[in-house]
């Protein structure tokens, strides 16, 4: 049963027996070779069972900027043997570069409003037939089959250009983001997933938060997109270890330049995106070991890819922290570098003071030094220390401002894997 009112165009895979077939006012079944309709002798066939009404999906259902309609692949054979891409809702739907394939034997009515007319393609193919120019393209959309596929008014730019800029092209969408993300809403019940973690990241171009890590890399004219991919996808993908996670790169408009792109000019960086499929407490965290590793990565290498200066953010399950602010590679090893020069002064002071090579009157203030080992000789000892009273009423003025300690602490915690072992032993589980 097709709706009397809606126009379709429908591929036929192979025969079908039936009983009875409602056809709408205007529409086409295109027949692939040998498929057909057989039909059948009675509704109540012995072999055949008691029959039923089958109804037809809505025809017009699908938009062309629901990211829930489309794959992405690297070239034609990956799509083929779906190994696809991860990508941000606004580069799911079709980029100014890209080659847009619909599968030769299929079925599909997806409609064109009004803002189509702003949609630019590198090449579109329907039905085996790949269109490079608009005067073809728009030729077949005169056709009663192109009027069926592509209703509406406007209709998609071929340009048949390639990206030009090996550092990566920007995708072209980041102007229909809202229309992106309200097909996408749509879709999924009108609001987006629950998060899992506490203060979910926003990607560039993604509709929905996410527990995961966001990469913001700076780069020279050096730096090529398609190697540095390759790099990440080879070295660290492939690793067991990171089997769950999915990756996302390309180059993107900075949000916070958006607003000053006309005083100041657009700030371009690429974007890499990581999320896992873990959950609950665990979310996002084999993600945030490869982000760790990706950083580490840059620290060391980065500098011959053209990578100048690079920035990272995470939010994951169970630990997560409300700081999200970026974490350059540098400061990672400044932080590291800070941590172990520290423990080496602390530890060296303390040898000092046990071997009373020299004594430090705030020591006894701090108890702790006096209960680590009972290895101490018992005999008395005057250490002729003294109280500090500035020292205590600093001690005391910190109990008042412990809300400004704890943001302190967090910020430093989330922004350093290795200054919480709790906080390592939960990932590392």
């Amino acid at each position: 049963m097709f709706p009397r009112d809606k126009k379709v165009s429908v591929f036929v895979q192979t025969s079908h027996t039936l009983t009875d077939l409602f056809l709408p006012l205007d529409g086409e079944f295109i027949l692939s070779h040998g498929a057909g309709f057989i039909a059948a002798a009675s509704r109540h066939d012995p072999e055949g069972g008691q029959g039923t009404f089958i109804n037809f999906h809505d025809a017009d259902r699908h938009q062309w900027f629901d990211p829930t309609l489309w794959s992405s692949a690297l070239s034609a054979d990956d799509l083929e043997m779906g190994r696809f891409l991860f990508a941000v809702d606004a580069e799911y739907v079709p980029c100014r570069y890209d080659d847009v394939i619909f599968s030769p034997e299929s079925s599909f009515r997806i409609q064109l409003k009004e803002i189509g007319s702003d949609i630019q393609l590198r090449s579109i193919s329907v039905l085996g037939q790949k269109f490079t120019n608009n005067g073809d393209f728009s030729q077949y959309l005169k056709s009663p089959t192109g009027k069926l596929q592509f209703p509406g008014p406007a209709q998609p730019q071929i340009a048949n250009s390639r990206c030009q800029d090996v550092t990566g092209c920007l995708c072209g969408n980041d102007g229909r983001l809202q229309e992106i993300c309200s097909a996408l809403l749509q879709y999924i019940g009108n609001k987006c997933p629950e998060a899992t973690c506490a203060n979910p990241l926003q990607p560039v171009g993604h509709c929905c938060g996410i527990c995961g890590v966001v990469l913001s890399l700076e780069y020279s004219s050096v730096f090529n997109l398609e190697t540095y991919r390759s790099r990440l996808v080879h070295m660290f993908l492939s690793l067991k270890k990171y089997s769950s996670v999915k990756l996302a790169i390309s180059k993107v408009r900075s949000t916070s330049s958006i607003v000053r792109a006309v005083r100041l000019g657009s700030e371009l960086k690429i974007q890499v995106v990581l999320i896992d499929q873990k959950e609950g407490s665990l979310a996002g965290s084999d993600a945030l070991r490869l982000g760790y590793d990706i950083m580490a990565d840059i620290e060391t290498h980065g500098q011959s890819f053209g990578i100048t200066k690079t920035e990272m953010q995470f939010a994951i399950g169970g630990v997560s922290s409300p700081y999200k602010g970026p974490m350059s590679a540098g400061a990672i090893s400044g932080i590291i570098i800070g941590v172990v020069l520290g423990l080496s002064l602390l530890g060296a002071s303390y040898f000092l003071y046990r071997m009373d090579v020299c004594r430090f009157p705030y020591f006894r203030s701090f108890h702790f030094w006096r209960n680590v080992s009972r290895m101490e000789d018992t005999a008395s000892v005057d250490h002729r220390g003294f109280d500090n009273p500035i020292f205590e009423s600093a001690a005391q003025n910190n109990k008042a401002t412990g809300e400004d300690n704890l943001k302190a602490v967090t910020l430093q915690e989330s922004g350093f894997q290795f200054s919480n072992p709790a906080f390592v032993s939960d990932l590392d589980v």
